[in-house]
């Protein structure tokens, strides 16, 4: 970092003894917005794993943690993930970070850099604004709270759901790239990256993880967590596009709820862009999800 913090303020990495303390930041930043927050130590931890911690994240203190930065690249994009705990909002963290993260893309010759917010926080519109960034996408977190069991799957004739096997990964992952292929901002995921960061994961859940099939081909998928952000978790769910339009995303929804709520977790939610080409949003509120909050995509290109 080039610019000087505030006095009484250092900077250092984040290391993934900081999860509690970080995490305790982001609830704050994040109750302070819109008077909850499903953050946790674990999925903290989860996404940290996909990043050189020593290199592209940032924890500022004073006499606790201030505030706290992390670049995740992408392709050749910078997500810049920053928050700045509310009793420090005003004194120029929020700023600093961002010029960081901005500073270490270019040194990685990454092209564009996203920034996020929830979309009730107008003091961080403002600061991405004065920044050089633009609004560019929407996502929604979706929600179900299953008072009761849920309605069964309705398989069309000829479909059957099948539990993920070890054997099935690299047809499951190539399923989920052709899916997700006209999704914004999507990069897919080597094999053998997919592999080591959600298959060996140390809390995966191959168990609800989900494959639909016609015959011996792969027509859908569906890849959960048993609890992440609060909730049991759908990380992913793709319809490949000649199976489209026949009611197997709802089916497979349905399917799931069904095992989530098996295991004693009546609270299922997602990620979604809000924008998405294939009208996702309509089927999660056709199997009566929510939307929960609304988190805001900012971009800035970098010369």
């Amino acid at each position: 970092m080039s610019s000087s913090l505030p006095k009484g303020h250092s900077s250092r990495s984040v290391t993934p003894d900081d999860a509690p303390a970080v995490n305790e930041l982001v609830v704050a930043a994040d109750e302070a917005v819109m008077g909850w927050s499903d953050s946790t130590e674990a999925d903290l931890v989860d996404w940290w794993r996909e990043v050189d911690l020593e290199c592209d994240s940032w924890v500022v203190e004073d006499d606790a943690i201030a505030a706290c930065g992390v670049l995740y690249p992408h392709r050749e994009t910078a997500d810049l993930d920053c928050y700045v705990h509310p009793s420090q909002k005003g004194v120029g963290l929020g700023s600093w970070l961002l010029a960081g993260g901005e500073a270490r893309a270019r040194e990685r010759g990454l092209q564009k850099a996203h920034a996020w917010a929830l979309a009730p926080d107008h003091d961080a519109r403002r600061l991405f604004e004065l920044r050089g960034f633009r609004e560019v996408r929407r996502y929604y977190r979706m929600l179900i709270e299953l008072d009761g069991p849920p309605q069964p799957a309705e398989w069309p004739e000829g479909f059957h759901v099948d539990t993920f096997k070890r054997e099935d990964a690299r047809a499951f992952h190539a399923a989920l790239t052709e899916a997700f292929a006209e999704e914004w901002n999507w990069v897919p995921m080597p094999f053998e990256r997919w592999l080591e960061l959600r298959v060996n994961a140390p809390d995966a859940e191959p168990s609800l993880w989900f494959i639909v099939r016609e015959g011996n081909q792969i027509a859908a998928v569906l890849r959960g967590d048993a609890h992440r952000f609060g909730a049991g978790w759908v990380g992913a769910i793709g319809v490949r596009k000649p199976w489209r339009k026949r009611g197997l995303g709802l089916a497979l929804l349905h399917h799931a709820f069904g095992e989530f709520y098996r295991r004693g977790q009546p609270r299922v939610a997602l990620g979604v862009d809000a924008q998405n080409p294939t009208g996702a949003t309509r089927l999660y509120e056709r199997a009566g999800m929510h939307v929960a909050y609304e988190a805001i995509a900012f971009e800035k290109v970098l010369a």
